[in-house]
């Protein structure tokens, strides 16, 4: 199963890079995660909208076709580690590729989360982007574990 993880953004830091390289090491073979980050939307002194349906564009461009779109977005809905295991192993008896979209700095194109099939929220926090991507990787890892029956999870 394939899982992409595209988000808008600039190169990550150090300390999310080595993170990331963990966690995808971790994860199982079946499992592969797929990084891709786009460029941000217009300049910093466009309207937030323009910025929003740009980076929109570009995220839609790199979803792969037939994908099941993921948009995390806070106004969406908070799933349990549990919850999450569910759904990754619905994913996998689907076989289809997953896309988890994390947008820029102004959020999600509202155009974007209409068009996906869920909408996960990582809580009300606002979290720099770089660790968004941190803690859906170990959330995958965490819910691969469960589904193999790995001590990792122990909620």
């Amino acid at each position: 199963m394939r899982i992409h993880l595209i988000a808008v953004g600039e190169r990550l830091p150090r300390w999310a890079a080595e993170a990331l390289a963990e966690y995808r090491r971790r994860l199982p073979r079946e499992l592969t995660l797929v990084e891709q980050t786009v460029a941000g939307g217009a300049g910093a002194t466009a309207p937030a909208e323009r910025r929003r349906a740009e980076e929109g564009r570009r995220l839609r461009g790199a979803i792969p076709p037939w994908a099941w779109r993921v948009a995390l977005d806070p106004r969406g809905e908070a799933w349990s580690s549990e919850a999450l295991a569910r759904r990754l192993e619905r994913w996998r008896m689907e076989g289809r590729p997953v896309a988890m979209l994390i947008g820029g700095a102004e959020g999600l194109d509202p155009a974007l989360r209409a068009e996906s099939e869920e909408v996960w929220s990582l809580g009300p926090l606002t979290l720099p982007h770089a660790l968004v991507r941190v803690i859906v990787v170990e959330q995958l890892y965490r819910a691969a574990t469960m589904l193999s029956g790995h001590p990792y999870h122990r909620g």
